[in-house]
């Protein structure tokens, strides 16, 4: 069941921290693809430190970005633990010299700091000997040769390998305090049945019955998860997130400084919650611990602009739509208030097909109240007049502009085509 407070978060921060942020290369597919070797890529856990983690100031730059929820990746599919897990050696405390539990920390601050706890777990694990006990029978998947040796399936090897999932799934919810969202991937390579996604919801809310848990589960999830590329059509369901890089690399990449400007992040964040969706931002961390600075820069002068707007954000329900306002929009949950984005110099404000009266409009970031002008509409076939609203060239946000609306009632949309007089 969908939580409410995950469709109120509308803006979460996403980690992508590991191994890999050692040497700076793709997390876990750097070795699939062969760009480096499998032992190559492990060894890097002699340079993973967490030497200046700092899960307080974590939560201090998520706080001022404006995160509601954040997710850390307790596991990739490269098998490493970032926590003390009793089923495998392969984990930050026994290979590496950051020596402790990192999850723990990461989990308390972000409580303490009023941000939801997520964690980021990969189904599957391409160091784990019984990952490749069977293969999917319904797909044709090129297998890495190294996880998916030849020969027969070996079904008993495999119930080993779903005990040794279940196990680390249950130290994550059991041993941190409450985890309000899993955020699975690497589910792929097995088919639901296989993995039994079935008893596998049912088990996790045995531990959490209010934990929230992402499309990654072959339809026993909560909502969907478009990645990187933007969504046309609305996914499916009553709540969505859209998973997307601060530059084109999920981890630590130095060689990746295509960061997107503060405009551009805004200019998506506002397309997705004008849809009802989340938007879940990735930054990388290094190996140290600490955020590459222009990421956390970016973060920063994200929150300064949502701090004035914040009431436009939180709470807020999906908009009328580019049918009757050529931008973003969101509404209050009483429906009684719109919400207006505006980009560069916008000039006047245009809205067609609202039946409510707007009493008021108001630049949300500095309170200037603002003229609203109508034009007639065609009464007889039940149009409504459109609305105008001139916003001053001095008024215009260098990243958006939004306009609050009190409407006279609940929003009421015209709908139709209208049409010519009929009679007089």
């Amino acid at each position: 069941m969908m939580q409410q407070w995950f469709k109120d978060a509308k803006l979460g921060v996403f980690m992508h921290w590991g191994l890999y942020s050692v040497k700076g290369i793709a997390e876990s597919w750097s070795f699939y693809k062969g760009e480096i070797s499998y032992e190559d890529y492990m060894a890097q856990a002699g340079g993973f430190t967490a030497s200046r983690y700092d899960p307080v100031k974590w939560a201090d730059i998520f706080t001022r970005f404006g995160a509601r929820y954040s997710v850390l990746t307790a596991k990739h599919h490269d098998g490493f633990a970032l926590w003390d897990t009793r089923y495998s050696d392969l984990n930050v405390v026994k290979q590496t010299p950051a020596g402790r539990d990192l999850i723990g920390p990461y989990c308390q601050a972000m409580r303490d700091a009023g941000i939801r706890v997520g964690l980021y777990f990969s189904h599957l694990d391409w160091s784990h000997p019984d990952n490749n006990a069977i293969i999917r029978p319904d797909t044709d998947l090129p297998y890495h040769p190294r996880t998916f040796p030849q020969g027969a399936p070996d079904p008993k090897r495999w119930k080993n390998f779903l005990r040794f999932h279940r196990g680390q799934l249950e130290e994550l919810m059991t041993r941190y305090g409450t985890v309000d969202l899993m955020w699975f991937d690497g589910d792929w390579e097995k088919n639901a049945d296989q993995w039994d996604m079935k008893g596998l919801r049912e088990y996790l809310h045995r531990l959490n019955p209010q934990v929230i848990l992402n499309s990654r589960m072959q339809g026993y999830g909560d909502y969907e998860t478009p990645e990187q590329g933007f969504p046309v059509g609305d996914p499916v369901g009553e709540a969505w997130e859209y998973n997307v890089t601060m530059n084109n690399s999920w981890g630590y990449v130095p060689t990746d400084q295509d960061n997107k400007p503060v405009s551009r992040l805004v200019r998506m964040f506002t397309e997705v919650i004008s849809r009802g969706g989340n938007m879940l931002l990735d930054i990388g961390p290094l190996a140290d611990g600490t955020f590459q600075p222009e990421q956390e820069k970016r973060l920063l002068e994200f929150g300064d602009w949502l701090r004035p707007v914040s009431e436009a954000v939180y709470g807020t329900e999906r908009g009328i739509g580019l049918r009757h306002y050529c931008g973003p929009s969101t509404l209050s949950k009483d429906h009684r208030t719109l919400y207006l984005y505006a980009f560069g110099r916008p000039g006047d404000l245009f809205l067609k097909g609202l039946h409510t009266p707007v009493k008021k409009a108001t630049v949300l970031r500095s309170g200037r109240m603002l003229p609203v002008e109508t034009m007639i509409g065609a009464p007889w076939n039940g149009v409504p007049p459109t609305v105008w609203i001139p916003v001053p060239e001095e008024e215009a946000d260098p990243y958006a502009t939004v306009v609050r609306l009190d409407l006279d009632g609940e929003v009421s949309l015209f709908e139709g085509a209208g049409g010519a007089i009929a009679y007089n």
